[in-house]
C-alpha cells in the first residue's frame, strides 16, 4: 500500500494488491510519478498500470520492470519527430512488450503458455490516456458518475468473437466463454501458444480532463468480477470525503489484506476497502487496486 502527494499530475494516488484465496500472487502493479516529463507545463505525466497474469506471475511481473520504459522510450522518439500521438505510442509498446516475451527460451520469460492483461493509465494536467489489452479495467468518476475508461476483453463480445473465428479459432463455453476453451481472455501480452486469436493491441482512449473529474479507479478481475463500477466509485467517494474509514482486523485468521504498511492518505484507504469489499463479496482471484485522486474538491 502506497500514497503519494506533491507536484505530479495528480492530486494523490494509493494502491494495493492482496493474494486474496489464491495459492499464488500473479498480479502486479506498477506506480511511476512524473514518468517522463510534460512539454510546456510544470508538471509530467503520471504512470499507473495494473497486471493480471495468468499460467504463472512471470509476464506480468516482466510488464512490471519494463512496459512503461518502453513507453517513455516512445514518447521521447514521437516528440523527436512528428509530435507526440499517444495512440501510435501505447500501441508501439505494447507490441515491443509482447516481443520481448520469448518462446522457448527466446527471450528472457517464456511467454508461450504465460500471458498477463495489462491496463495502462496515463494522467496529464489536461488529459487521461488509458490503453487496455485484456479484462482489468480503468474507471473515472467524474461529478459522481462512473465512467468506464476501457472495456473488458472478453472471448464472447460480438467483435472479438468475430475476430477470433476470423483468423481460425473458436470461442467455446468451458466454465464460461473461452478462446479454444481454455483462455478466459481475448487479449493479452504473451499467450504466444494463442496466436492469432489471442491479440496484444491493446485499445486506447483519450480523455480530456474537467472540472469534475474525481479520481480514476485501475484494477484487476478480482475487483470487477464482485462489484459494479456504480458501487466502486461511490465506496471511493465516501473514503475521499472522509465519511468511510478501514475496519482493522484482530483476528488473525482475516489477515487476506496486508496492513503492515502505514495508511497516508484517503485514496490508499479507499483502495484497501475496495480490496477489503471485494474479499468480503466472495472473491476467488487476486485483488489489485489503484486509486488516482484528480482534485481535491469532491
Amino acid at each position: 500500500m502506497e500514497s503519494t502527494t506533491g507536484d505530479t499530475a495528480t492530486a494523490s494516488h494509493g494502491f494495493i494488491s492482496v493474494i486474496g484465496r489464491r495459492r499464488v500472487m500473479e498480479d502486479a502493479i506498477k506506480v511511476i510519478p512524473r514518468f517522463v516529463a510534460a512539454e510546456k507545463q510544470p508538471c509530467g505525466y503520471d504512470f499507473f498500470a495494473v497486471y493480471d497474469g495468468h499460467g504463472g506471475m512471470t509476464v506480468a511481473n516482466a510488464c512490471r520492470d519494463r512496459l512503461h520504459v518502453l513507453l517513455a522510450e516512445e514518447v521521447k522518439e514521437g516528440r523527436r519527430n512528428d509530435g507526440l500521438d499517444w495512440c501510435k505510442a501505447m500501441c508501439e509498446c505494447f507490441m515491443k512488450m509482447d516481443r520481448e516475451i520469448g518462446v522457448g527460451g527466446d527471450g528472457d520469460v517464456d511467454g508461450n503458455t504465460v500471458g498477463s492483461t495489462a491496463a495502462v493509465v496515463v494522467v496529464g494536467k489536461e488529459e487521461i490516456v488509458v490503453a487496455n489489452c485484456g479484462d482489468s479495467r480503468a474507471v473515472l468518476c467524474s461529478g459522481g458518475v462512473a465512467v468506464p475508461l476501457s472495456r473488458d476483453h472478453k472471448p464472447d463480445l460480438p467483435d472479438e468473437r468475430e475476430r477470433i473465428e476470423a483468423a481460425g479459432g473458436r470461442v467455446i463455453n468451458w466454465n464460461g466463454s473461452r478462446v479454444l476453451g481454455v483462455l478466459a481472455t481475448s487479449r493479452s501480452i504473451g499467450d504466444h501458444c494463442m496466436k492469432p486469436f489471442v491479440i496484444s493491441q491493446p485499445e486506447i482512449n483519450v480523455y480530456g480532463r474537467t472540472k469534475s473529474d474525481e479520481f480514476v479507479v485501475v484494477a484487476s478481475d478480482g475487483l470487477w468480477d464482485v462489484v459494479s463500477n456504480n458501487f466502486v466509485c461511490e465506496v471511493v467517494r465516501s473514503c475521499l470525503q472522509g465519511h468511510m474509514r478501514m475496519r482493522h482486523h484482530n483476528n488473525h485468521n482475516h489477515n487476506h489484506i496486508n496492513e503492515d504498511h502505514t495508511i497516508k492518505t484517503y485514496a490508499a484507504e479507499a483502495a484497501a476497502i475496495l480490496a477489503e469489499l471485494a474479499m468480503a463479496k466472495g472473491s476467488k482471484d487476486n485483488i489489485s487496486v489503484i486509486v488516482i485522486q484528480l482534485n481535491t474538491n469532491i
